[in-house]
């Protein structure tokens, strides 16, 4: 396995961590939504950090961006796991797993109680690695859309 960095996230990353969102979307069939989903992505630092939460992105030795992930505020009680993605080339490595695990002692240590997601049922392989994480699925008053499950995690 190649040597791997995570660290936070800032604006300067923002044109690398769009590249590799929307390219990851397109692989699915799914649709980049820079309006509306992934308005998050315009301002990074705004969005996640300002607000109480973290971004993270993975990368190589080279400096290339191949993983993304965050945990956004939702109330002061629940965060929302956003925009985990991985380059096709670094999946079945454990860096979703890692990636993952992160995020939720984050979102422990920034006292959040539940943690959520939402996601399309054609991300099979991240649908198993919430699951075996121990998410439940669960109905949100609204979902956004390119996703159609949602599920929750108590962090107690």
């Amino acid at each position: 396995m190649q040597n791997y960095t995570f660290r936070l996230a800032n604006n300067q990353d923002i044109p690398g961590i769009r590249q590799l969102i929307f390219k990851v979307l397109l692989e699915f069939g799914l649709q980049p939504d820079p309006s509306s989903t992934d308005a998050d992505l315009n301002d990074i630092e705004a969005h996640y950090l300002k607000k109480g939460g973290v971004f993270y992105v993975i990368e190589n030795a080279a400096g290339q961006i191949l993983g993304t992930g965050g945990v956004a505020l939702s109330s002061s009680k629940v965060c929302e796991i956003r925009k985990m993605y991985l380059a096709s080339f670094a999946r079945g490595q454990g860096l979703g797993k890692k990636m993952l695990n992160l995020l939720l002692a984050d979102a422990r240590k920034l006292g959040f109680q539940q943690a959520t997601l939402e996601t399309a049922s054609v991300l099979k392989n991240a649908i198993a690695l919430y699951q075996g994480a121990g998410f439940l699925p669960y109905q949100p008053d609204h979902l956004s859309s390119r996703c159609d499950q949602a599920y929750k995690l108590d962090l107690n």
